[in-house]
């Protein structure tokens, strides 16, 4: 699995133009599937990122997690992080995991983050979204669970 992790004043994602949901203060977190991708990739990564000291303490320095401030989360799945531009000028999506496979991990990671008592909003799986978003820093962290 990959994630892009934005550190974030406010983010929200629309369908439809409507608004699907919204955060405040926290972190907007774009999640890939790749293929091969289980349950352990899913426990890994909530846990790196419910964790991850990015929010900054009195002197600056990072040393909050998004549970330490009682931040909430906004994650949208994006199988495009698993483009593969190394042939020609069209990406191949090849090692993107099945969508049945992929949304299935998608809900687990959702439900797993949400069990761990942050708040989350999600896009809509499969559907194509618009994401709006004030980054706060810039802060941005790639994680792969491999």
């Amino acid at each position: 699995m990959k994630a892009v992790i934005q550190r974030v004043k406010k983010a929200s994602v629309k369908v439809e133009n409507r608004i699907h949901a919204s955060i405040s203060k926290g972190l907007l977190v774009f999640l890939g599937v790749g293929k091969g991708d289980n349950e352990s990739d899913v426990e890994y990564l909530v846990r790196k990122i419910i964790n991850l000291r990015i929010f900054e303490n009195e002197f600056g320095k990072f040393d909050f997690s998004v549970k330490d401030i009682n931040g909430k989360m906004l994650v949208v799945s994006q199988f495009t992080l698993y483009a593969d531009c190394k042939k020609g000028n069209r990406p191949s999506f090849e090692n993107a995991e099945t969508p049945e496979i992929a949304k299935m991990l998608y809900e687990k990671f959702v439900e797993k983050i949400k069990e761990n008592g942050i708040k989350v909003g999600t896009g809509v799986f499969g559907a194509k979204m618009e994401v709006e978003l004030v980054n706060d820093g810039p802060v941005t962290i790639i994680l792969e669970s491999r």
